[in-house]
């Protein structure tokens, strides 16, 4: 008899190569010579930026934080039993805070097997990576140091007869543009074969007082988030830019149902970036788009489903409908595919 291998219990990928170490140039050089200038805010995320939004999580104004996890304690174990999933993949898992929740859940409705971390620092995967295995027994983790926008053919694959969960949290599925958005979701869709599940959290309409308030506090925490974007830039790209030379604007876009966020300059000025060889102009309150955060009705999710291929299987919000965790799943037409 050939004895048995154990398989490791922690497994981590590493996708991120040179290229994608150029990610930050290539984007700055296309928005900032645009005749509207914008950037990624997947950029805003340094390790200054990321202390400025655990600040940001803890304000009086934002609420999608604290409410969406609410509504995750509440549905996680009816989630788990709909679903019956044995394997969680997590897009964008940072400390995996959420995974604790949903794996709990998906213990005392059965088992689970696998949980798949995809995330852009290695530090938060291993270390979120050894505190779940040490917690849930026999738990196996698969991390993935990437870019959930272009690694997600990169999972491994799904095993046989274990349903897959994937989740999409903290409404940031409303970064993307519209266009954007759907074929994101269609990539998703075909991740999860004919059994599984996608479970999506998303940003709500309401009183526009209330998201503008959200995204532009009375202590400046959100101000300076958006400021550190251009140290980002000085440190990266040996840039010069003046962060108190810009004012931060958020502001509800009700035709789009989105919040923006920018950079406005506050005088006539010109900027050198050296990695890139580029002086960048800007005129007297000229402004840069720095974010977008799509808001949703129940419609406007079930509509960006149905064109990826997925219907609605569950609809979580809290009691004021601030925010609304989805759970959806392959359509009847796309599973007989």
């Amino acid at each position: 008899m050939e004895p048995v291998l154990e398989r490791p219990r922690i497994v981590i990928d590493a996708l991120l190569a040179d290229h994608d170490q150029r990610t930050l140039a290539e984007d700055v050089l296309d928005g900032l010579t645009r005749p509207f200038k914008e950037l990624p805010p997947k950029h805003f995320y340094d390790a200054r930026g990321s202390e400025l939004f655990d600040e940001i999580c803890e304000l009086p104004e934002y609420y999608p934080t604290r409410v969406e996890r609410a509504i995750l304690e509440a549905s996680a174990p009816e989630i788990a039993s709909i679903t019956g999933a044995t394997e969680l993949v997590e897009l964008g898992s940072g400390a995996a805070t959420k995974a604790r929740v949903l794996l709990a859940a998906m213990g005392q409705a059965g088992a689970w097997r696998r949980y798949v971390p995809v995330d852009v620092s290695e530090t938060a995967l291993r270390a979120s990576a050894a505190e779940l295995v040490a917690d849930f027994p026999e738990l196996e983790v698969h991390g993935l140091v990437g870019d959930f926008e272009r690694h997600l053919d990169r999972l491994p694959d799904a095993e046989p007869a274990s349903p897959r969960l994937i989740s999409f949290l903290g409404g940031t599925i409303g970064n993307f543009l519209p266009g954007a958005r759907r074929r994101f979701l269609r990539g998703i869709t075909l991740l999860l074969g004919s059994d599984g599940w996608l479970l999506l959290g998303t940003d709500l309409v309401k009183d526009e007082r209330v998201l503008e308030a959200a995204y532009d506090d009375a202590a400046g925490v959100t101000a300076a988030f958006n400021r550190n974007l251009l140290s980002v830039l000085n440190r990266e790209l040996d840039a010069d830019f003046d962060p108190a030379a810009f004012d931060h604007v958020a502001f509800f876009d009700a035709d789009n149902s989105w919040i923006e966020m920018r950079l406005r300059s506050r005088r006539r000025q010109q900027v050198r970036i050296g990695g890139l060889g580029l002086t960048v102009h800007f005129a007297p309150r000229e402004e840069m788009r720095t974010e977008i955060s799509a808001k949703f009705t129940r419609a406007r999710i079930e509509a960006d489903l149905a064109v990826a291929g997925l219907e609605l299987a569950g609809w979580f919000t809290d009691p004021e409908e601030l925010f609304a965790l989805t759970l959806a799943r392959p359509s009847a037409g796309w599973r007989e595919r």
